[in-house]
């Protein structure tokens, strides 16, 4: 009986290695579920503020000073020279002060003030956190473009979207945890929604693009139309068997991985998204909110409404961008037409999204996110347009635990150059991921020799933008 005694050092010894055994096999089980299915939930670094992201990406740099930036000394002093210098580098040359063309307005308890380009998103600033104090480092659209979605205006990087995957899996297996609806194929194109070295599962899933009307915006052979979906079960089963023989005799490749992933995803897909792109269980009432009623708004208000349908469904991130083939925004010359007729195409369907996530509950855990790569010079560019300026601009935010009806930050009385709590590219990654539940400096991966990570060496979370 003796044998089977154990002394009190025998036993914790004993223990100890059970308990690491235990740990043990249970990060083996971790690792094998993640390898299953790289996108499965999973936990935060912290307690989140919000669980999904939408981003409404304006292309081609709205005008901060003509939209949310209220500048009167542009008014007061128009047709003077800027009394202090341009950058050292700028895009194109610009001549003196250009007042906007547009009238101000306080709105909301909050009085903050807002151009008349946004009437309807004025009704809505109370929601809003107004950050007055952008900046970034390029002047040019495939720079700034890439800056914007990657955080390097250089290399190809994994984009916002593809690291908040990454981070955070998705609510949703049927779904990609990344979509982007009608982007811009220019200025960085794929790399804007692309993973780079991230595993190839965390990338965004276009659907449609630029040069498409949103009603044409939908996945290709959604349905397969030549096989039941016993059989289209047996030939995946098959062909991951054959798959899994390959990786056995070469040995790991990451991207044979990613298209078997990919292939069961969109397996998985045939019973989701035609149902989430079919728009009839909407009520006219919600169609008119986001102004499908209206051939000037339909086709921005339905990628906004889709947005909210795959946010509803467990998407992490949705991006929605506002362009045409080539920069929507940019009003080198005639800003006043340009910049009404695409405010007047995006302005009532991004506040019937604001109201719709609001009214749903949804707004309280989604993170809307709107902007574009830059802003524009309080300076003329001939004699009624702006160019492009990094140097200050406006991006503001919605819901998921941003403190609502605030403006943060400030550019100089003109607007050209941000100077109060400035906020720079990589501080806004910071924030976002912050939001979402994320150290930046601990959301790494490691490529090369070295770890990356979406704010590479920098960035700092803009406290005073939390609620």
């Amino acid at each position: 009986m003796s044998r089977f005694m154990l002394s009190r050092r025998q036993m914790l010894q004993s223990a100890a290695v059970g308990f690491g055994n235990l740990a043990f096999s249970a990060m083996l089980a971790e690792e094998s579920s993640a390898a299953q299915n790289p996108l499965a939930p999973k936990t935060p670094h912290h307690t989140p503020r919000a669980k999904r992201i939408i981003f409404l990406f304006m292309k081609g740099g709205p005008s901060h000073i003509d939209t949310f930036d209220y500048k009167p000394a542009l008014e007061r002093d128009a047709g003077k020279p800027l009394p202090f210098a341009k950058p050292r580098v700028t895009f194109a040359p610009t001549g003196n002060l250009l007042a906007s063309p547009w009238k101000f307005k306080k709105y909301g308890e909050s009085g903050i003030e807002v151009s008349d380009l946004f009437p309807h998103v004025a009704q809505s600033v109370d929601d809003l956190c107004i950050i007055n104090s952008l900046h970034g480092t390029n002047s040019a659209h495939g720079g700034a473009l890439l800056k914007l979605h990657t955080g390097s205006d250089s290399f190809v990087r994994p984009s916002m979207g593809a690291w908040v995957n990454y981070g955070l899996g998705t609510e949703n297996e049927n779904l990609p945890g990344f979509i982007t609806i009608c982007p811009t194929l220019a200025h960085g194109g794929v790399n804007n929604w692309g993973s780079a070295f991230l595993p190839a599962p965390f990338q965004g899933t276009p659907i449609g693009n630029a040069s498409v009307p949103a009603v044409e915006a939908k996945v290709r052979h959604i349905i397969g139309r030549h096989a039941s979906t016993q059989l289209q079960r047996k030939q995946l089963d098959l062909l991951a068997e054959m798959n899994r023989e390959h990786l056995q005799a070469t040995g790991p490749n990451a991207e044979l991985e990613g298209r078997i992933q990919s292939f069961e995803l969109a397996f998985r897909m045939q019973t989701a998204m035609p149902e989430i792109q079919d728009l009839k269980s909407e009520t006219a009432e919600t169609l008119a909110l986001y102004g499908l009623d209206d051939p000037v708004t339909e086709n921005f208000g339905r990628q906004c409404l889709l947005a909210r349908r795959f946010a509803e469904r467990g998407v992490r991130f949705v991006q929605v961008t506002h362009s045409d083939a080539f920069v929507q925004w940019d009003q080198h010359s005639d800003l006043q037409k340009g910049h009404e007729k695409n405010a007047r195409e995006v302005d009532k369907p991004i506040a019937g999204l604001l109201k719709d996530l609001k009214r749903r509950g949804l707004l309280q855990d989604t993170l809307v996110l709107w902007g574009g790569e830059f802003g524009r010079t309080p300076t003329a560019q001939g004699n009624n347009g702006r160019d492009h300026n990094p140097e200050g601009f406006t991006m503001w935010m919605a819901g998921g635990g941003v403190k609502a009806g605030t403006k943060y930050g400030a550019t100089d009385e003109y607007g050209y150059y941000a100077l109060e709590n400035k906020v720079h590219i990589h501080d806004l990654h910071a924030t976002l991921l912050h939001l979402m539940g994320l150290d930046h400096e601990r959301l790494t991966y490691r490529y090369a020799g070295r770890d990356f990570r979406l704010t590479d060496i920098a960035g700092r979370v803009a406290e005073g933008v939390l609620g």
